[in-house]
């Protein structure tokens, strides 16, 4: 089974590694792409009780990493 990046959207990491393969550079470009760190439960559905933001902006690339936009859980 893969593993949850995004608990509220229950994006996956996979989910997440594609949208950079196909040309996400920023948390924007994920959360346009595959709609994760966008919901606002992330202390309830996420296991850590944190936003995945920085799980997913650690997935980018270090010359690409660029924060762009907040994610959207109302916490970071």
């Amino acid at each position: 089974m893969d593993e949850i990046s995004c608990y509220c959207k229950q994006v996956t990491k996979t989910e997440i590694e594609k949208a950079i393969s196909d040309g996400a550079k920023t948390l924007k470009d994920i959360q346009e792409m595959t709609g994760a760190c966008t919901g606002n439960q992330c202390k309830e559905l996420n296991p850590s009780g944190k936003c995945c933001s920085g799980e997913i902006m650690a997935l980018l690339p270090k010359q690409k990493f660029r924060m762009a936009s907040s994610c959207g859980c109302g916490h970071c």
